[in-house]
């Protein structure tokens, strides 16, 4: 599986029930993880009701209760609403006309097969595309309602951006990169010091936390996403109640 783990999973929306069977078999050989959808209301079930997070999506343009095109728009808008990356989608489909495939590539997709195709040829394509979105996604980090892009030195929740002073993007920054992680106050002391190399003493430390949980937090007084571990430091937590 290249550089990835090989238990990538994969949401397969396909209503030809042989041709959905034979992916899902070929594909859990080669160690993938795989739903399989036949319609978009189920498709949307798995991926709403339940809460699925696939690695990858592979979808029919044409099916019984609406298009691959439409269902792709959703998706994505649903993603960008939540200010986190779009899921991947390779299209599926017998229309092999240009128009068809411009439409598709222009609607979202990463990546367009058409039918017939081999096993082996789609699953280079898959590879291929998570390639290209893995290296397009490192800068962004989310956890809970919380969403950063390290990079572009933003930050959002649920949705909506914080206006973040320099210091506080980066004391966030330095807790999501470390979910889950208690983290002492002298190693979040470091991650503060500033390009000239200025002292960052422990009174400030506590200035920057306080107005954080004052932005981050629906109740500073009671904070659920960045917790106090008395004498030792903080967790930003990973299990992060979505308020």
């Amino acid at each position: 599986m290249d550089t990835f783990d090989n238990r990538i999973s994969i949401l397969l929306v396909e209503d030809d029930k042989a041709l959905s069977m034979g992916l899902e078999y070929a594909l859990i050989s080669e160690g993938f993880l795989v739903k399989a959808a036949d319609r978009i209301n189920s498709a949307r079930d798995i991926m709403f009701s339940e809460q699925y997070d696939p690695d990858i999506i592979i979808l029919d343009i044409m099916l019984p209760d609406g298009t691959g095109y439409d269902f792709c728009a959703e998706l994505a808008a649903y993603r960008r609403n939540r200010s986190k990356p779009v899921w991947p989608v390779i299209f599926l489909s017998a229309c092999d006309s240009e128009a068809n495939i411009v439409m598709g590539l222009d609607g979202g997709a990463d990546d367009y097969i058409t039918k017939p195709f081999r096993v082996k040829e789609l699953i280079s394509r898959i590879k291929a595309v998570l390639r290209r979105n893995h290296s397009i996604s490192t800068s962004t980090l989310s956890c809970g309602p919380i969403t950063i892009d390290i990079q572009d030195h933003r930050a959002w929740k649920l949705g909506q951006e914080l206006q973040l002073t320099v210091m506080e993007f980066r004391l966030l920054a330095a807790m999501m990169r470390n979910q889950g992680r208690v983290l002492s106050r002298q190693m979040l002391l470091q991650s503060l010091w500033d390009d000239r190399g200025e002292y960052i003493d422990d009174n400030t430390l506590s200035v920057h936390m306080s107005h954080l949980r004052d932005k981050l937090e629906s109740d500073p007084g009671d904070p659920k996403l960045i917790q106090t571990v008395r004498g030792v430091g903080y967790r930003f937590c990973a299990e992060a109640i979505n308020d």
